[in-house]
């Protein structure tokens, strides 16, 4: 069964006018901003398909900024947003692309801060839910449902037994776990959504186990 409750149809409790244009593109910001770990300096949002058709009747300039300024689904603040953005000192680009894209609500973020950057790819995908289909260039499938780590780590033996181990050992229970990377022996990422938060200690845990470069939280 696709649908299991009416707001999974109808969408979250969100500013509108749209779950997929509104609700769905201000998670992609929120997201956004959580893996950039903080508030970006600069952003050019790069819209395709029909985001880059409606995203100004529909509000999803506004929800994508709302997001990035950590602003959840149904804070009053969203159609705000761009000026909120301006005052807080972050440069905002919105970029309407020919291309085609993997889904027709499409959005990839690009943040930077100095020398920090990141790119994200994000698509709505209907009642105010989204993925996160690609970051910093890997293929990887984030819905923000859940509370997740994003570990970036060395390709290496035993990298993600060791991870998988630990949580095991704190008895925190994977809900949904992917890796990915681009070439063999390179940098790799796992994705892992779990039942509940994971507790700051063992995060701190976590980053300091072999091969693991840097440990990301996402909350739902």
């Amino acid at each position: 069964m696709k649908y299991k409750t009416v707001f999974d149809i109808i969408g979250p409790v969100m500013i509108g006018p749209s779950s997929s244009h509104t609700a769905g593109a201000a998670r992609i910001g929120r997201v956004a901003r959580q893996l950039f770990n903080k508030q970006p300096k600069k952003v050019v949002v790069s819209l395709y398909e029909s985001f880059a058709k409606t995203y100004k009747g529909h509000g999803t300039d506004v929800a994508i900024i709302g997001g990035l300024l950590d602003f959840d689904t149904d804070d009053l603040r969203i159609p705000q947003s761009l000026e909120l953005a301006k005052e807080a000192g972050m440069e905002v680009t919105f970029v309407e692309e020919e291309a085609t894209s993997p889904h027709p609500n499409t959005a990839k973020l690009l943040l930077t801060d100095g020398e920090d950057e990141l790119e994200v790819v994000g698509i709505s995908i209907g009642g105010g839910k989204m993925e996160i289909i690609e970051l910093n260039g890997f293929a990887l499938k984030l819905t923000g449902t859940n509370p997740a780590l994003v570990i970036l780590h060395h390709d290496r033996y035993g990298a993600v037994a060791n991870v998988t181990k630990t949580l095991a050992e704190n008895q925190v229970n994977i809900g949904h776990m992917e890796v990915a990377r681009k070439e063999k022996g390179k940098k790799a990422i796992m994705i892992i959504e779990s039942d509940e938060l994971v507790s700051d200690e063992l995060i701190a845990e976590i980053q300091t186990l072999p091969n693991i470069l840097q440990v990301t939280t996402i909350e739902n």
